[in-house]
């Protein structure tokens, strides 16, 4: 097939999608989404360049940071996006929930959105969903069954509109306006994980989404490697590349290489084994409930969110259970303890998930005791690292035989090493080479494979967030010009409410704490009536610094007394007065900046 040369006969059809089987099926190219019509036969070919239009990418996530991926291709009136994820917070975050990406560039556009196409269900792609649909129109949303199994699981803890999701097949094609949409089968750390082929009038663009190469995979088969050549034999005009694990030599290991690993110690087991793990490795998951029914033990699974993903993945058939092998958390006990293997989350120490509870004596039903191994089957998301590290001291105080990745080979990575990104650049041949997913010097060092490679400097585009590329008469160009792209906090039920501003503020609370300093005056004159009142929070301990506090409300009484009494009360003046005065004070006497906050009551 030409990168440029759509469907043969493609008819309507409910799921607004063509596929590459007997039946064809179209979504419709209007302005409409998603609305039906009568069956047509598909253009020759998709529309060339019109009227000068330039293919435009924007990366709204994903470039400067580790999650929050999401990309816009633009040409035209004719939008996608691909993928919407979030990020977790960083540790000078405190109270945000997490983050998700900007897409005001879409305000005023949101009828151009033709679709958003999902690579995989992980949350760091898929997260953002219920918060930028409904802004943006509610469009079709194209997944795979496990991702659009999860996402609408996911929309369940949500109140807004349901979402148009719109199940694919990995050979399914749709066609959405200028664009024609392909999918590519990669190997993940969960099912149904895709990379996607964007072919559009000025050239055929790919995005990888998280990906790895895996010859000996479990429950999936390996990458499509004859598709990758065969889109490359075509010519590609850019490749987004995922850059997590790109600055790593060599080759990423197999998941069978950690199903072997796994069994070994299931099997030598003396004790009970718990397995702490990302909920949505599926694939880690199947291995172990494998491994335990060839074995005769039992499996118990905790986490809302690895239940949620298991059903899921049962009821696809992806994951299928020996009959006795699943029981119930509350019924470790009714077991001889080398029978029983728990699998949870928590496995990045998050503070109430299932194995941060364990440890911390706080679960109903799982008690640590001696003799008992705990296995890490997870990399350490960075930022991490602390959090994890007091979770296994926590766990070797219990008694416990902790293993990690470092000591074996207990988890495989879900992303490509340096030698796997050589093998994808030459499937695909990309003229321009975009590293993606990561964070800066991720991004550089997947730029460095490229450099390797043969490709030049200038066909490599090393990108911020919001930078827009474009693509015209098949070259391309990094341009100067941003679309917004910061952070949008979520708190709570709010979704962007949080400023910087705020966040600043909360940053010098939990840096240096707060004074608030309450003023009775009269409401003619702004004359003091009393002594002030003084409450510190987070700065020091009152009674251990009885004469900072003394001196604090002379300084008070003295600037409220020395008023001109003849001057009229102005609140906001005085506590602009109060606010400065103090906050030097305090400066000068601790190197400290607490937030003071002056409250004046007029009487």
């Amino acid at each position: 097939m030409e990168p440029q040369s759509a469907t043969a006969a493609i008819a309507a059809a409910p799921a607004g999608v063509s596929a590459g089987h007997a039946r064809r099926r179209r979504f419709h190219r209007g302005r409409g989404r998603g609305e039906r019509q009568a069956p047509r036969p598909a253009p020759a070919r998709l529309e060339g360049e019109r009227g000068g239009n330039k293919l435009r990418i924007m990366v709204l996530g994903g470039l400067e940071e580790v999650g929050r991926n999401c990309t816009l291709i633009e040409y035209g009136n004719d939008i996608i996006m691909i993928d919407a994820g979030l990020q977790f917070p960083e540790e000078d975050m405190p109270g945000i929930d997490y983050i998700i990406p900007n897409v005001s560039y879409l305000r005023g556009k949101e009828r151009n959105v033709r679709g958003m196409i999902i690579t995989h269900g992980h949350y760091d792609h898929i997260g953002g969903i219920p918060f930028i649909a409904p802004r943006i129109g509610n469009p079709p949303i194209f997944a795979l069954p496990v991702t659009a199994g999860i996402i609408r699981k996911r929309q369940e803890d949500f109140e807004t509109a349901k979402l148009n999701i719109k199940e694919v097949t990995v050979d399914d094609t749709l066609v959405l306006g200028q664009f024609r949409v392909e999918f590519v089968h990669i190997n993940h750390s969960i099912p149904d994980a895709v990379g996607i082929i964007v072919h559009t009038p000025v050239g055929t663009v790919v995005h990888t989404g998280d990906w790895k190469f895996d010859l000996t995979p479990t429950g999936t088969s390996p990458a499509d490697f004859t598709k990758m050549a065969k889109i490359g034999e075509q010519g590609v005009l850019a490749l987004m590349g995922d850059s997590t694990n790109a600055f790593q030599p060599g080759h990423q290991i197999s998941e069978r290489e950690i199903g072997a690993t796994l069994r070994t110690i299931i099997e030598r087991a003396q004790g009970r084994m718990i397995i702490g793990t990302f909920a949505s490795l599926l694939s880690r998951v199947r291995q172990v409930f494998d491994i335990c029914g060839d074995l005769g033990k039992k499996v118990a699974l905790d986490g809302y969110s690895m239940k949620t993903n298991v059903e899921i993945a049962k009821h696809l058939g992806y994951i299928k259970i020996k009959p006795g092998t699943l029981i119930d958390i509350s019924q470790v006990d009714d077991y001889p303890k080398d029978k029983v293997v728990v699998m949870c989350t928590g496995a990045q120490g998050e503070e109430r998930a299932a194995l941060m509870r364990i440890a911390n004596e706080e679960h109903r039903f799982v008690k640590l005791v001696a003799g008992d191994t705990v296995i890490f089957s997870s990399s350490i998301i960075p930022g991490n690292e602390r959090t994890i590290q007091r979770l296994k001291d926590t766990l070797y105080r219990k008694g416990a035989e902790v293993i990690h990745s470092q000591m074996m080979d207990v988890h495989a990575g879900g992303h490509a090493k340096a030698e796997d990104v050589k093998l994808m650049l030459l499937l695909f041949k990309p003229k321009y080479y975009i590293p993606i997913e990561g964070n800066h010097f991720m991004l550089r060092e997947n730029a460095k494979v490229a450099y390797q490679l043969g490709w030049t400097k200038e066909r490599v585009f090393v990108a911020d967030n919001g930078q827009v590329m474009e693509f015209a008469r098949g070259e391309g160009r990094l341009t100067d010009v941003k679309v917004p792209s910061d952070y949008v906090f979520i708190d709570g039920l709010g979704v962007g409410d949080v400023s910087e501003v705020v966040l600043r503020d909360r940053q010098a609370l939990a840096a240096d704490g707060m004074i608030v300093i309450i003023a009775t005056v009269a409401a003619k004159t702004g004359a003091l009536t009393g002594s002030p009142d003084i409450v510190s929070r987070g700065f020091i301990y009152m009674k251990d610094q009885k004469k900072l506090i003394d001196d604090m409300r002379a300084r008070v009484k003295k600037m409220l007394i020395d008023r001109d009494p003849k001057s009229a009360a102005d609140p906001e003046f005085i506590k602009r007065k109060i606010r400065d005065d103090v906050g030097a004070f305090l400066f000068q006497k601790t190197q400290r900046r607490p937030m003071v906050l002056p409250v004046i009551i007029e009487v």
